[in-house]
């Protein structure tokens, strides 16, 4: 198996071989069920769908209570599908932290912490229009001219302004398991991941 799904729990340090001091984010990878096993006679590829966080049964829909049924489980909150060749996993069976080992190297897929409306500063990191002389008020984080007069009289598409930030799917890469907790379910990753504390994240290898 080639990935699990997780909840992201906070933030801790670890030191390293050489007595170095790191930041690390503990994970609590599954354990997770296989909901589904796709197959290449039957779909046209091999893949196995993994689902992760009990659901309350009057939360869920018809639909998934009888996805969840056939792998005799209870209805999930998260679902993905990974590419895997693996012929030992079966429908209803169960993939824990067992799968990683100390000293490799994974990526995390979360859902970056939404910073709502920002200006160019926080958002693209403008260094503002400059100084608080000659005149200037309130000026230190505008963006400034943002387009031409008479040509081409308009604001290219993508030029970086204020907006939403945030609240998007990011992917970390090589990222260092320091720890594994198999009696928890716990990874201790190498870094920072994204997301808040208590929300869905991705793990691959």
């Amino acid at each position: 198996m080639n990935g699990l799904i997780g909840k992201k729990l906070g933030m801790t340090s670890l030191f390293d071989a050489n007595g170095k001091r790191v930041a690390c984010t503990v994970v609590e990878a599954g354990p997770c069920v296989v909901t589904q096993v796709k197959t290449l006679e039957k779909d046209g590829y091999n893949a196995v769908q993994m689902a992760y966080g009990d659901k309350k049964e009057r939360r869920a829909s018809g639909a998934a209570k009888g996805h969840a049924a056939k792998a005799k489980t209870n209805p999930k909150y998260k679902m993905v599908e990974f590419r895997d060749n693996d012929a030992d996993l079966e429908l209803g069976g169960t993939v824990d932290v067992s799968i990683f080992e100390e000293g490799e190297f994974v990526d995390v897929v979360g859902t970056s912490k939404g910073k709502g409306f920002q200006g160019v500063v926080k958002r693209h990191g403008f260094g503002g229009v400059g100084q608080a002389t000659h005149g200037q008020h309130n000026r230190l984080r505008a963006p400034g001219s943002i387009g031409a007069c008479a040509f081409p009289s308009r604001v290219f598409k993508g030029t970086r302004m204020a907006g939403r930030m945030g609240g998007e799917r990011v992917k970390s890469f090589n990222l260092v398991v320091m720890k594994i907790d198999t009696d928890k379910n716990l990874l201790v990753l190498k870094g920072s991941v994204p997301g808040h504390n208590g929300s869905t994240v991705v793990i691959e290898k």
